[in-house]
This record gives C-alpha cells, structure tokens and sequence, in this order.
C-alpha cells in the first residue's frame, strides 16, 4: 500500500516529518487534505478522491493526524460546534458526553475569536466540532470505499480523545486505569469534589480536562481532611476582569495554588467543560524525579519508547521534564516487557486503530502498570528510534508492505 492521504495541517512538524520518511523509504508523497480547507468547505474527502483517482491504484491509507497548533482551524471547529451551526442534522454519535455545550458561542461569535496565545477556548464546543467533522469524514470514506483504509478510524479517534471514554473502554476490558472517584455526572463542581473526596477517603487526585492534549487542562490537586488546606498544581492560569468573563490560558511552566478561591474557580471550570478525575497514584522514581513511560505501538507492536522524568507531579516534556530511555534508567528487562504488554493490550481494545502513543506509569513501590492515557496523535517522539527507524519512518514502512488496515 504506497498511495496516502492525510487530513491534517500542511507544513507543520507532523505532516513535513511523515513526508520525510515517505521520501526517505521512496514512497511517493501523500495527498495532505488541509483542516482548514476542509472546514471551510472549500474541498471535501470526496472531491480529494475525485480529483486524484488517477493517482490511486488501490484505496489510499487514510490518516488523521492532530488538528492542533493552528488558531483558524481551531476557530472553525469551535464555530463547527456551536448550537446554531447550520448542520444540524450531522450525526453526533461520538459525542457521548457534554451534549449542551457550557456557554456556548454563536458561529458568527466563534468566527470573531482573536488568537491570543495559550488561551483555552471553549473546549467542550471545540470537541462538539471535532465530533461532527469526525463523523462526516466516516461517512464520506464508507461512501468511496466498501472498506475504508483508515490508520486510525474516526470513531478511535474520538473515543481515545476524550479521557471519560477511553476509561470506559479500558476498564471494561480489564486493562489497569486508575481508580475513578466518580462517574462525570457525579461530580459538578467544586463543592461535590469536596464531598465526593471525603465519602471516599481519597484527598490526592488528578483532574484532566476530558479533551485535552499536552497536559492542557491538568490538575494534580490535594485536600489535607484534617485541616482543610488545599493546593492544586496545574498547566492553567487564569485572569480575571471586571466588566468580562475570566479568561482561562494555559501555562508553560506548572503554577502551584494554595488559595481555595481561585482553585475553586479554575476546578469549577475544568468540571463545566467536561473532566476526567482519578486516584493521583505515586510514580516510580529515579534519583531525585518521578518518571512515566510514553510506549508508542504499531500494527499491535510496541516500538518506541520514551522516558519522562520530572521533580513535579505533571511529566509532559515541554514542561521541562528530562527525556530519558529505558535503558536510562537500568529498567529490567522484564519490567521493560511488562510496560510493553500493557501497551500492546490497550491497542487492541481499539480494533479499528494501528497507532497510538500509550501513557504509562509504574507505581511506586510495587512497579505496577497503569494506564494514564492513549493518544491517537502520539506518535510526535524527538530522537527515538526503534531497529534503526525514527517513529514515521517506521510505521511508513508497516504501512507499505501491508495489504490490509
């Protein structure tokens, strides 16, 4: 299978280091569908097949890559989610949470959002339009193809998208997750957070924004039950202002709150857009930092791997964590081969899917796995090979010399 196409943002570090690796394996380019043509209705899936099925001498690998990092196609997906958007009908299947949408804005409102960098915008809307844009691009490629070829399936995508549904799947199939303090609709706010702590005796949790990525929306939060005292260590800022709504922004290095005003605040919003709150179970150690594994796996085979080392709770590398091998830190083989077990068997709970980037820690202590996160776009690791190939490299060459998806 040599003919691609790939629907993502043209010229950025993820469609420029897949083309590379096609080159560099002598594959021919691939199609790049633009995000933000898509969205704007200036050319669909369909009219891309149309228009190079001259090019095609079998049905094109389909890949959906990360629709982040570029302001006007997040603008669009936000606009794309707005209750008056005028594709209602389109189907919603996936989103299976949020339905009404917290505070929401008007398309015309959406299409006016200025970019200011690292303010979060009206997450849970963007995710209502990611959802939709998801859908058609099913039902366009079940249109062309009796069997579409996809990487990733659409309805993969948004289910490992949103933290709320991946633990579903997980603990359903039996896979290791950290405990849920409760079911999403359970906990509201802030003052059922506390409520819900204490009935459970759990004071150390971690609340993830449900559709974040990178550590956006992340808190490592602590109640001392004795005292009352709370601190929350978290990726979010926020600003307040008189006469406007707060803003809420997304920091790169970690801010530390101790105050219950503002953590009330900043909880309360994370809870409106839709959260996912867990047990904060502690992380292995080497020398003076904790550390998680990113384990990418593809076609079921656990490749590159990448360790994540930090003297704070949150580990994501652009946090200033240090980046690490397994070998870095005198892992045994055994365990090496259990966090890629663990990797592998969370794959394949996603039949539709050959590449993710699985989340995992070893606890402290007992070296157990768990499963923190699955990113359908994690395969973006710097300075990692695995039998002489960098990430894309790699999965481009799976990709050739398969039949089938």
């Amino acid at each position: 299978m040599k003919s691609m196409i790939i629907i993502g943002n043209a010229g950025n570090r993820r469609t420029t280091g897949l083309q590379t690796a096609r080159t560099r394996l002598g594959l021919p380019p691939a199609f790049v569908l633009n995000y933000r043509d898509l969205l704007q209705g200036r050319v669909s899936l369909s009219s891309c097949v149309q228009s190079l099925a001259h090019s095609f001498d079998e049905p094109p690998l389909l890949r959906i890559d990360a629709p982040g990092e570029h302001f006007e196609v997040e603008r669009e997906l936000i606009a794309l989610g707005a209750p008056d958007a005028d594709n209602m009908d389109m189907d919603e299947r996936w989103l299976l949470h949020n339905k009404n949408v917290v505070h929401p804005i008007s398309v015309r409102m959406a299409k006016r959002l200025q970019e200011m960098k690292g303010t979060l915008y009206h997450p849970s809307q963007w995710f209502r339009g990611y959802c939709k844009l998801l859908s058609r691009l099913d039902m366009e490629a079940a249109q062309l193809w009796s069997s579409p070829r996809w990487m990733n399936a659409p309805e993969d995508i948004a289910a490992m998208f949103d933290k709320r549904h991946t633990y579903q799947i997980l603990s359903s199939a039996g896979l290791p997750v950290p405990r849920r303090l409760a079911a999403p609709v359970d906990i509201p706010d802030y003052d059922t957070l506390q409520e819900v702590m204490v009935k459970e005796r759990t004071y150390r949790l971690f609340i993830k924004l449900a559709t974040g990525s990178g550590a956006c929306g992340v808190i490592a939060y602590q109640l001392n039950p004795a005292t009352g005292s709370e601190s929350a260590v978290t990726t979010i800022g926020v600003e307040n202002f008189l006469r406007r709504p707060p803003m809420f922004y997304n920091v790169k290095k970690l801010k530390s709150y101790k105050e219950r005003p503002i953590i009330r605040q900043i909880i309360n919003w994370l809870l409106g857009h839709g959260a996912h709150v867990e047990q904060w179970i502690p992380k292995a150690s080497y020398e003076d930092r904790t550390f998680d594994i990113r384990q990418l796996v593809v076609a079921g085979q656990a490749c590159h791997s990448i360790v994540r080392a930090s003297r704070t709770p949150i580990t994501n590398l652009h946090l200033d964590s240090d980046r690490m091998s397994l070998q870095d830190i005198g892992m045994p083989d055994p365990l090496q081969a259990a966090i890629r077990q663990c990797a592998e068997q969370t794959l394949s709970v996603f039949p539709r899917s050959t590449v993710a980037g699985i989340d995992i820690l070893l606890s402290s202590g007992s070296n157990r796995p768990y499963v923190l996160d699955v990113n359908p776009f994690g395969d973006l690791l710097y300075h990692s090979h695995y039998e002489g190939h960098e990430p894309y490299e790699w999965e481009m060459k799976w990709a050739s010399s398969c039949t089938t998806i």
